[in-house]
C-alpha cells in the first residue's frame, strides 16, 4: 500500500481530524480546561465547582436550542448507548415503533425488542442510504427516530409520526449541526463526542413536559437499576449534578463548545455552518469522475456526516491510509456497511478551508494511484 506518498503542504488540512466521533475537539477549550484544572479537576461532583459546569450545560442547551417553556435538559454517564436501555426501562410504556435504517437505529429496535417486559415494536425499515416513513401505529405509546444514521450519513427530519404517543430522538451526531424545532421530540438525546467537541461517556436529552410525566409515572413500576433510571437521572440533573461521578473534563470542554457554539449564533449558525461544509463534498462528489455522494437523494443526505461511494478502480481504504500516514484521520467507511467509499464529518469544530484541503488531498491522492 503506498502510504509513502506525501501531500504538498498547500493541500494538508490544518486540522486532519474529520471523524464521526470522537471529533476533532477544539484547542483554544483544551488550553482552558488545562488552565482551569487546579480548581476544578479532581474535586467532588456534588460541590460548586463541578456543579457549575452541569448549569452551564443545562443553561446552555435551553438556549441553544431555544427550548419551549417546561423542557428540561437531563443528563447522566454512559452515553447515548446507555439511554437506549434507560429508554427502555423507563420511557416506553408497552410499544414502541422504529424508523431503522442503519446501525444504531437498529441497536435501540433491539433492545426494545429483548426486554421482556415489553410487546414486541413495530418495525419499519430503509435500505441503507434512505430512511423508511414511520406513519401512527396501533397501541404504540413512543416512536423512536434518528435524526442522523452516523453508520450510513443518511439525515431524517424530526417530525412527530402521530398525535399520541412520545417521541424519542437518536440526536448523537445530529444534535448541533442540524436544524430542529424542539417541540417535535420528547427525548431528543445525544453524546458529547460530536458536534458539543468533548469526549464521550455522556448522555444528554432534552425532555418534553409529556416525557417528564412519562419518566414519572414508570418510575418504581418495574425494577430499573439506578444507572438506567430515568427519574433518578431528572432529579440529580435539577441539582446540576448526575447521579455517579462524571468525567469533569467531558463537563468542561463541552461547555466550552457550547460557549463557543452560542456565541456564534447557536444552532441556526451551527446548522447554516455544518451545510456549507457539506455542500463542499457533495458538490465536490457530484463533479468527481471517480466519486458519487452514497446517498442518491440530496434531501436524505447529512450535513454534519457524509459518505461518498468511489468507483472500483480507486481503493477507499488505500486513500485514507494515504491520508492517515499524512495526519489526516478517521475517514474510512463504517465497518459493517461494507462499502467503497469514505465517511467526513464537518462537526461545527471542523474548518471549512479545512474540508476544502481534504477534498483537494484526496484528488491528488486518487491521481497518483490511478495514473
Amino acid at each position: 500500500m503506498p502510504t509513502s506518498l506525501t501531500l504538498p503542504a498547500e493541500l494538508r488540512p490544518a486540522d486532519g481530524r474529520f471523524g464521526p466521533g470522537p471529533s476533532k475537539v477544539r484547542q483554544d477549550a483544551v488550553e482552558r480546561l488545562a488552565a482551569a484544572a487546579p480548581g476544578l479537576l479532581g474535586t467532588s461532583h456534588r460541590q460548586a465547582g463541578v456543579k457549575g459546569q452541569v448549569r452551564r450545560l443545562r443553561e446552555g442547551l435551553a438556549s441553544f436550542f431555544v427550548l419551549p417553556d417546561g423542557y428540561e435538559v437531563a443528563l447522566g454517564n454512559g452515553g447515548a448507548t446507555l439511554f437506549w436501555d434507560a429508554a427502555v426501562c423507563g420511557l416506553i410504556r408497552r410499544r414502541s415503533a422504529h424508523a431503522v435504517f442503519g446501525e444504531f437505529s437498529t441497536k435501540f429496535s433491539a433492545a426494545v425488542a429483548a426486554a421482556p417486559f415489553l410487546d414486541e415494536p413495530v418495525v419499519v425499515t430503509g435500505e441503507p442510504g434512505t430512511y423508511p416513513t414511520l406513519d401512527a401505529q396501533e397501541a404504540v405509546d413512543l416512536y423512536a427516530l434518528t435524526h442522523c444514521e452516523t453508520s450510513t450519513g443518511v439525515a431524517m427530519p424530526v417530525r412527530r409520526p402521530a398525535r399520541d404517543g412520545l417521541v424519542a430522538v437518536d440526536a448523537t451526531s445530529a444534535a448541533g449541526g442540524l436544524p430542529l424545532d424542539a417541540r417535535e421530540a420528547d427525548a431528543y438525546y445525544f453524546s458529547p463526542q460530536k458536534c458539543f467537541g468533548s469526549d464521550g461517556g455522556l448522555w444528554v436529552a432534552l425532555l418534553s413536559p409529556a416525557a417528564l410525566d412519562r419518566i414519572a409515572e414508570l418510575a418504581g413500576t418495574r425494577h430499573q437499576p439506578a444507572m438506567l433510571d430515568l427519574a433518578l437521572a431528572v432529579d440529580n440533573s435539577r441539582k446540576d449534578q448526575t447521579y455517579n461521578t462524571p468525567a469533569i473534563a467531558t463537563l468542561y470542554i463541552m461547555g466550552e463548545q457550547l460557549d463557543w457554539m452560542n456565541a456564534n449564533g447557536g444552532l441556526a449558525w451551527a446548522a447554516k455552518d455544518c451545510a456549507a461544509k457539506a455542500a463542499v463534498i457533495y458538490d465536490w462528489a457530484s463533479r468527481s469522475r471517480y466519486a458519487t455522494p452514497f446517498v442518491a437523494d440530496p434531501a436524505m443526505r447529512s450535513d454534519v456526516v457524509c459518505t461518498v461511494d468511489f468507483a472500483e478502480s480507486v481503493p477507499a481504504g488505500e486513500v485514507a491510509a494515504i491520508l492517515r500516514a499524512n495526519g489526516v484521520v478517521d475517514v474510512e467507511a463504517y465497518r459493517k456497511l461494507g462499502r467503497n467509499q469514505l465517511r467526513v464529518a464537518v462537526f461545527p469544530a471542523v474548518d471549512h478551508a479545512d474540508v476544502e484541503r481534504l477534498v483537494a488531498s484526496i484528488d491528488h491522492i486518487v491521481d497518483h494511484l490511478v495514473a
